[in-house]
């Protein structure tokens, strides 16, 4: 990981997806320094939309309050949208019928990990989840990482996808992912071939299920506080900002806006 003071920003830049939790927050909150990013960032007309594992229902006033084009919920699968004339528009990868279909055997696995794995508790906001579900083992719970290695392998088992994140592990059915969620959304609300102009596009992430998005993009940055997963990462991003969290977000977008300073 090099340092972002090494970045060399393309030009012209399309847009930027970001993490949410622990990239554009600190201790749970987004910062006015991030929270002015993001708006710096559409003022100067970029594309803007966070991708997260946090569920559909949290993820909702966010779309709606924040300068952002959408965002896109549960690791890929859900998209949203907020306009002042049609409000808030929900979009998904899967259709009903599919969703149902997972919705009702994630329950069961979510169950069974709580009874076999010691300690382990379905994270706080679930009631907001409509395609994964999710284990949480840094945000108000703390799971030692064999308990969180026997999470990820009771989904596996199921057939889930699984990925931990700063602060819970998710898993779900399907192809989706943060990637793939991303190249929908570009295609879904401009058009646009995420692939063809990849390096024209910039994402920031903080954990390890970002390693698909670290590899994918050119100009992939990880805040500071990613040093605790180093480890742990086969696919790191190419550059790491000073600072942790929020604080790191809005160093990437000084960068990015102000490449001489």
């Amino acid at each position: 990981m090099r340092p972002l003071s090494s970045w060399q920003v393309p030009r012209p830049v399309v847009g930027v997806f970001t993490d949410i939790d622990d990239t554009l927050t600190t201790d749970g909150a987004i910062t006015p320094d991030a929270l002015q990013a993001l708006a710096d960032l559409k003022a100067a007309g970029l594309h803007v939309v966070p991708i997260t594992g946090r569920p559909v229902g949290w993820s909702e006033p966010f779309a709606a309050r924040w300068p952002v084009d959408a965002i896109v919920a549960e690791n890929g699968a859900v998209g949203l949208q907020h306009s002042a004339a049609q409000g808030l528009r929900k979009l998904y990868q899967q259709d009903q019928a599919t969703r149902s279909a997972h919705f009702a055997r994630m329950q069961q696995v979510l169950a069974h990990i709580e009874r076999t794995v010691p300690g382990a508790s379905r994270s706080q906001d679930g009631g907001g989840r409509e395609t994964d579900i999710a284990i949480d083992h840094s945000e108000f719970t703390q799971l030692p990482p064999s308990a969180i290695d026997a999470v990820v392998h009771h989904m596996h088992a199921e057939g889930m996808t699984a990925t931990v994140s700063s602060i819970h592990i998710n898993g779900w059915f399907g192809e989706h992912s943060k990637l793939t969620g991303a190249r929908w959304i570009v295609r879904e609300l401009w058009g646009r071939d995420l692939d063809a102009e990849i390096d024209r596009w910039v994402y920031v992430g903080d954990s390890t299920n970002d390693q698909l998005m670290f590899a994918h993009f050119p100009h992939s940055i990880g805040v500071a506080n990613i040093r605790r997963f180093e480890a742990q990462l086969t696919h790191p991003p190419r550059y790491i900002t000073p600072s942790e969290r929020g604080a790191g977000f809005a160093q990437v977008v000084q960068r990015l806006l102000n490449p001489g300073t």
